[in-house]
């Protein structure tokens, strides 16, 4: 997530391993990568990021508090990924379809919020 402007500027669905991370990393846009800070949580997982551009702080810090209300506010607006509902799909691509919609809805209505 782009603390600027709230944009999410990467994307990987999966677990919290050393290789899904390095996979959330190759998501992220080379000018980020290059000209950036990273805020983790303290997970090990995230050691993998250069340790000049990463921080890693725990919920005391805040750091990490924008990207957390970002995933709160994804369980609870994509009906496709809770379990028990009419619109709960088994399948694994439908899931991160509805989710890659989410972001890009999502960051359009940002878009629109800056310009106006």
């Amino acid at each position: 997530m782009n603390r600027q402007n709230r944009q999410i500027i990467g994307l990987h669905v999966g677990g919290r391993t050393k290789e899904d991370a390095k996979l959330l990393l190759e998501s992220v846009p080379n000018v980020f990568k290059q000209h950036s800070m990273f805020y983790t949580d303290l997970w090990e997982s995230y050691n993998i990021l250069d340790p000049k551009q990463h921080i890693a702080s725990g919920k005391e810090q805040g750091n990490t508090n924008h990207i957390e209300r970002f995933n709160n506010t994804v369980r609870q607006r994509c009906s496709r990924l809770v379990r028990k509902t009419l619109s709960f799909s088994k399948s694994e691509e439908n899931h991160l379809g509805a989710i890659k919609y989410f972001v890009y809805h999502y960051n359009q209505n940002l878009a629109h919020k800056i310009v106006a």
